[in-house]
């Protein structure tokens, strides 16, 4: 089971291979529906990659919920546990 801060990092190289930002640009505070926002367009490649990176399924269903980085953090860490 990956920490809060593992899954962070994990989340901000799949930003950062999505969508060119700065690794550090994981910022749990950060809003994927923000516009302009650089997530919101690409929110379901990220979805996918988290998918596979933490070896867990991101339902769609859930996905929209998800409005944070840190909510996404949230939900991976708690679908581990």
């Amino acid at each position: 089971m990956a920490s809060n801060e593992e899954i962070l990092a994990g989340l901000a190289e799949i930003v950062n291979e999505e969508t060119g930002l700065a690794p550090h640009a994981g910022d749990p505070a950060k809003a994927f529906t923000e516009d302009p926002h650089p997530y919101s367009s690409s929110i379901t490649t990220i979805s996918v990659n988290a998918e596979e990176k933490f070896g867990m399924p991101l339902p769609d269903e859930e996905v929209k919920h998800l409005k944070t980085v840190g909510d996404a953090v949230s939900f991976i860490a708690g679908a581990q546990a």
